[in-house]
Order: structure tokens, then sequence, then C-alpha cells
């Protein structure tokens, strides 16, 4: 009797090294190709159906959010940063930040009624009726929330003094997360996921000491109550970040996304081939915007070659960008089922 493995099963596999059938596939699109190419979008997750899914969930109503993301103009986040678009279907960028002055976080609260008021009743549900790999993406960017609270210069000037404000900013936003967590740790998913981006083109955006000292007991934290909770770890950064790719794989992330152009792709998989699984991706600055078909399939195979030897540790992840022809991102997932030469 044949036995046809389940996405649930191939990714597991994949992240236990465990020589799935294939690597499992995971396509993220920014929220332009939904609003604007939204055929195109269901054609190719039917040609090539992702091995992951979401849960069904609704945090609490903000009391501070208005506004709408992603069109152009202002909108008020959940926390009180004021961003800015200025392309339609982006993300945009933080114009207004609410602790500019520091003078405001004597009475400054987290959006605590999000959380209070999460409605988490379909969750276990919207597991059970999937046979994918469920992955909850969560609130957690504790580096990126501070510098949306406070403003990136700013910020960056308080982790130069280490100022007290910074450190109080920092154990508040951390608290938050942790109890999000601790409510994701309670139901069926999967997987917990979180973020923050580290890295600039060439190098992380503070020192590894810095980040170390800093930020590395907190992403401990997350990992230690995921993992106690029978989960796996996911977690995203952008930019260069080879110099913390030990510590993470030290504190047990299990699956990391992290921009692999910026890096070394060779010397990443002679050092941590088989220690971590490499989520994705694949260049999202040049290769898939301005790439042909052919260089598409060559940047795959590349990754491959450095990161794939069969047994898993690979998952054939990359980005949607609202300029990225629908073809690229094709070829990226036919090149993921090729065989090597």
């Amino acid at each position: 009797m044949s036995y046809s493995i389940t996405s649930r099963e191939r990714v597991i596999k994949a992240l236990r090294f465990e020589s799935p059938d294939r690597a499992p596939r995971d396509l993220w699109y920014l929220p332009g190709i939904r609003m604007y190419r939204e055929a195109e979008l269901e054609a190719l997750l039917a040609q090539y159906p992702p091995d992951f899914a979401g849960p069904a969930f609704r945090y609490g109503p903000s009391k501070r959010a208005r506004g709408v993301p992603n069109e152009v103009g202002t909108y008020v986040d959940e926390w009180g940063a004021v961003w800015e678009v200025a392309e339609p279907g982006i993300i945009g960028e933080v114009k207004q930040a609410p602790l500019d002055d520091w003078g405001a976080l004597a009475t400054y609260q987290p959006p605590w009624e999000m959380l209070e008021g999460a409605d988490f009743s379909l969750v276990n549900p919207s597991c059970a009726q999937t046979d994918r790999f469920v992955l909850c993406g969560a609130i957690a960017r504790p580096f990126e929330r501070m510098q949306f609270l406070r403003g990136t210069e700013k910020l960056m000037i308080d982790l130069a003094y280490g100022t007290r404000e910074m450190l109080q900013l920092r154990d508040m936003v951390h608290d938050y997360h942790l109890r999000e967590m601790a409510l994701w740790a309670k139901t069926d998913v999967d997987g917990i996921a979180f973020m923050d981006d580290w890295g600039a083109q060439n190098q992380l955006l503070i020192s590894p000491a810095m980040w170390r000292e800093l930020f590395k007991p907190l992403y401990r934290d997350y990992c230690d109550l995921i993992h106690a909770a029978g989960k796996y770890v996911f977690m995203h950064s952008d930019g260069h970040i080879a110099a913390i790719y030990p510590d993470l794989i030290e504190i047990g992330v299990d699956a990391l996304n992290s921009q692999l152009f910026c890096m070394d792709i060779e010397a990443l998989g002679r050092a941590h081939k088989g220690q971590i699984t490499f989520w994705g991706e694949i260049d999202r600055q040049y290769l898939l915007p301005f790439g042909t078909v052919d260089e598409v399939r060559a940047g795959v195979r590349r990754v491959r070659r450095a990161l794939d030897d069969g047994r898993g540790g690979v998952i054939a992840q990359c980005e949607w960008g609202i300029g990225v022809a629908g073809e690229n991102v094709a070829a990226v997932f036919d090149a993921w089922l090729e065989p090597l030469d």
C-alpha cells in the first residue's frame, strides 16, 4: 500500500533532517500582490501548492490604530506609530514615533487590549482541518518595535550610550511579546515565527557583542518558551547576519529566513548545513525583480548546491514583490523540483 506524505510531515522531516521527498514550499507576497494581482497569485498557488498554512484567529481591537495600511497616505499602527505609505501595496515607513521624547515613556503602555481581547477559538479547529504545517506569525519584533516607537536614529544613539530608558523600553516590549507567545504556545499550531531585521547590506546594524548582550537573551526566551510547548521556532531577519548565525543556532532557532545573497552562501553551507534549516530565500534585491527566468533558476541551483544535500534543512521560499514577474516566482519553485546536475 502506497503512502503519500502530507505537507505537515514534509516540513517536519525537513526541520529534523530526515530526508523529505522534496523541499517544502513557502511563498511570501507583499500586500500589493493580493491587492492588485490576485488572479495571478491564485493561479501560482494552485500550480505550486504551499506546504504551510496560517491559523484562523483575531487579535482584539486596538485603541490607537486608525487609517488603512498599505494604501497611499498615512495610518497609525496599534502601538501609536504614524506610518507614511508613498506607493500602494507596500508597508511604508514610520514618520512619527510615539516615544520621540523620552518624557512620554513614563505613561506609555503597549496595546494590551489586543492580547486581552484576542479570539483564538478557531485556531485549533483550523489546525485540525489542514494537513499543512501550521505556522503562526507572532507580533514579536523587539528591535524593530523599539525603532518604530523611538525612531531609528535616536534608538541607535540610545544603544550606544546604554541609556536607562532604552533598557526600560526593551524590557516593556519583550514582556509584551512573551505574553503574546504564551497565548500561542497553548494552541495546536506546529510552529511560531518571530522576526527582527538585524543586517545592513554587509554587516550587522550594531556590533555582535552589543547584540549578544542586549538582544540575544530575548530570543533565547522566545525559543525556550516555544520549545517547551513542543513547537518549532522560525525566525526572519533581513540583511547580512552571518555573524550571529552561530548564536541563533545555539539558542535553538529551528528555521531561519535570511537574505542569503547578501552573504557568502557557500560559506554558510560549509559552516552551518545540518545545524539549522535554511528557510529560503532567493535574492529579491536583484534576481527576482530584474533577472531573467534562466538567471533565477541559476540562483536557485546555487542555493541548492550550497545548502541542499537531500537530507532536509532547506525550505523552498521566496518573496513576491509588487514589481516581480510571476514567471520568475514560478521559476523558483520549478528549479527546486529539478534534479541537480
